[in-house]
């Protein structure tokens, strides 16, 4: 362009490209299946994916109809006479028009005898007075090829369209326009694309006969006995060490066997990973108000790395807590041998609880609490992510709306720990005595203050136990600076890594394949990058922490011995290594070769492994006479077929009162059951009350694999007596 002109960048005409380049993939991947599904759709059917996609359900009647303000206007043909007429192709003709033809031939060309796109908005102008809410006054929009495509031309002073020759010839070809028209061409081509995209979506879901989706089977909310005769069991004694590590143990199986429902059940898979697409953070609006569109396919590959990422980075936190514990019980009451376990668990403690914090404030900020939270343009964390902050004081943001402030000073970095307790039982007691405002919470938010309770409550629990030190940036940072590495040269990964030929849209995850698929393909190109799975870098990271941690605690107390027995001359400290990312995946590679064959701890990829344990083996075969009310529940909870149904938490408790056990209701939404004497395997489990006290989709194959573990049960053992 000539030196009197400038080209400001165009969100909207970015946003165009993106989504048809996401449209024409997803069109090209799934068009047999769109065609054969909608041509067996009767008009009932048609109309009902039509208007899932449509905010509240509502799309246009017919081409005019004017209930919709301007939207007649600006898309009349996406309309449902049109498009759910029975026996007409109309949505599959206009499906491939706007896939395969180019963003300017859209621009340019008629469809089926329609004014193409400029055409329109210039007849839509002129004839019913359709105006944009912005003054573009002196811009101009350029319509040209994909790489001009959508870009705004504005004059510097002293200059004027009337100056520059190539302008003026743009102009007359059509490849320039005010920028008003250019705008509401861009925003018609936004809506249509992105209506189609997620049509596709829609049509997909109610088609597929293969799915491993949920079925409406429930069982019946009136509990089928009494919820009295669940009862707590005699008076709880004080906590101690053992208690501890029981429950970081519980902790760690609870988080093994969802990393594990991950690899193994699509429908866990394609829920976290749908929760990780709808709270990335460059979904909450600057400063300025700008947000980028939700149904952007370019992050679903992201965001089903961050799923299984986050899945695995717990597990390894709260199976490190669980082994500095075990560490710690071996340790004699030495105060300086005991000391650098005791920071390196406290500091281990605080990286958990940021984040759960963070993970919690990544819901909050993209759902319920969305307005009084502002994106920072143009800056990001170590991570990549985008930087979120508060608007301002949460009493002040959320007045008069208690659950809010809470749950936004539970946001607040400044909030430490000790603060954060505050908070949580002030949420927890509100929930307690009024659960109607807990199921105002989206399910994801509900989920994330899981995580959030479950990291509070054990700090709270263990630091008088173990007179746990505070945290220190100094010392006991083994785990955090190996982990910080870890996130930072994975965080270099995820933007190389596609996965959309299992995943687009997300919940193809759900056919046949496609889940196991996408688990592969991530596994290898993790293992091809870094030099081994993604298990073993926590793995390994683990066992170095852990061995560092031990000799440190052996130095002090070998301090004390004399050197014939075994004292500071016998220390040996670690061989430098090599931190050059070359030399360390190198390393890496040359470690795999004389690793044992057997899974990680933390294997992202599908396995065959059993669930039942040597040790339960035996117990899987027991049965127990119940009533018809609990076999039922049972039976639904072991359900293996596609069609799952769901379980009241009500129906879940009083099956389990009937089988003699006892329950321990802790603050919050957190329940221990303990077994009852005569069970063969006495060990507790610890849950959480599921979002609007159901256990239904991804929670089912979870609850069952916990009660498979830890006693064996499965769909034989309980028989109606």
């Amino acid at each position: 362009m000539s030196g009197g002109t400038s080209i400001p960048p165009s969100e909207n005409g970015q946003v165009v490209l993106e989504l048809r380049r996401d449209l024409t993939r997803k069109y090209k991947i799934h068009k047999a299946k769109i065609e054969t599904y909608w041509r067996s759709f009767n008009q009932a059917q048609r109309r009902k994916c039509i208007k899932a996609g449509a905010a509240d359900g509502v799309v246009l009647q017919h081409p005019n109809d004017p209930s919709l303000g301007n939207v007649c206007k600006m898309t009349p043909e996406w309309n449902l006479r049109e498009l759910t007429e029975p026996g007409s192709d109309f949505l599959l003709d206009l499906l491939e028009f706007r896939a395969t033809k180019d963003l300017y031939g859209q621009y340019n060309e008629p469809f089926k005898g329609r004014p193409c796109d400029h055409d329109f908005i210039q007849e839509m102008m002129a004839t019913r007075n359709l105006r944009h809410h912005k003054d573009f006054r002196g811009g101009f929009t350029l319509f040209l090829d994909e790489k001009d495509y959508g870009k705004h031309i504005r004059f510097t002073a002293g200059h004027s369209i009337r100056d520059d020759p190539q302008m003026q010839m743009l102009l007359r070809t059509r490849g320039l326009v005010p920028q008003e028209m250019g705008e509401l061409i861009l925003t018609r081509q936004i809506y249509l694309l992105q209506s189609l995209i997620i049509v596709i979506d829609d049509i997909l879901e109610q088609g597929s006969q293969t799915r491993a989706t949920k079925a409406p089977k429930s069982q019946d909310d009136t509990p089928h006995s009494a919820l009295s005769t669940i009862t707590p069991p005699s008076a709880s004694k004080k906590l101690n060490l053992d208690d501890m590590i029981s429950v970081s143990h519980n902790q760690r199986d609870s988080a093994d066997l969802y990393l594990n429902s991950l690899s193994t059940e699509p429908v866990v898979l394609a829920h976290a990973v749908n929760f990780a697409f709808f709270s990335r953070p460059e979904l909450v609006p600057d400063e300025k108000g700008r947000s980028l569109p939700v149904h952007t396919d370019k992050y679903i590959s992201g965001a089903f790395f961050d799923a299984m990422h986050t899945a695995v980075q717990t597990a390894a936190i709260w199976n490190y807590l669980g082994r500095l514990l075990e560490y710690l019980g071996t340790l004699p009451r030495d105060k300086a041998a005991r000391a650098p376990v005791l920071q390196e668990i406290a500091n281990v403690c605080n990286l958990e609880y940021n984040r759960a914090q963070a993970h919690f404030k990544r819901h909050i900020q993209t759902a319920s609490g969305l307005k009084f939270f502002k994106r920072l343009s143009n800056s990001y964390d170590k991570a990549g992510n985008a930087r979120v902050g508060l608007k301002g004081d949460p009493t002040k943001l959320a007045k008069g709306d208690r659950q809010m402030q809470f749950m936004l000073r539970l946001c607040q970095t400044e909030t430490t720990v000790s603060k954060a307790v505050e908070w949580v039982n002030k949420l927890a007691s509100l929930h307690e005595n009024n659960p109607t405002v807990r199921e105002e919470l989206e399910e994801r938010e509900y989920d994330a203050l899981v995580d959030l309770y479950d990291i509070v409550s054990f700090i709270q629990d263990v630091t008088p136990v173990i007179s746990m030190p505070s945290l220190s940036r100094k010392s006991g940072q083994q785990f955090i600076t190996k982990t910080q590495e870890l996130e930072a040269e994975l965080s270099q990964l995820k933007q190389g890594i596609d996965l959309l030929d299992f995943a687009l849209p997300i919940d193809n995850l759900l056919e046949p394949g496609m889940a196991d698929g996408a688990l592969k393909k991530l596994d290898y190109y993790i293992v091809e990058k870094t030099g081994t799975k993604l298990g073993f870098l926590y793995e390994d990271t683990i066992e170095h922490c852990l061995a560092s941690v031990q000799r440190e605690c052996q130095k002090e107390l070998d301090k004390s011995k004399p050197p014939a027995q075994g004292g500071e001359a016998g220390y040996i400290p670690f061989p430098e290594t090599d931190d050059r990312p070359e030399v360390r995946v190198q390393q890496r590679r040359q470690k795999e070769k004389t690793r044992p064959t057997q899974a990680s701890f933390f294997e992202i990829a599908p396995t065959k492994t059993k669930l039942v344990t040597d040790e339960l083996a035996a117990l899987s075969l027991q049965t127990f006479k119940v009533s018809a009310a609990t076999a039922g529940v049972f039976s639904t909870l072991f359900d293996k077929s596609q069609a799952r149904g769901s379980v009241p938490w009500t129906s879940f408790e009083s099956a389990l009162a009937e089988l003699k056990f006892s329950v321990i209701p802790k603050f919050g939404s957190v329940y221990t059951f303990y077994p009852p004497e005569t069970l063969a395997v006495n060990k507790s489990f610890t849950v959480h009350r599921p979002h609007k006290s159901r256990i239904e989709g991804y929670l089912l194959p979870i609850f069952a694999k916990r009660l498979n573990r830890l006693y064996g049960w499965g769909e034989k053992t309980f028989v109606v007596a």
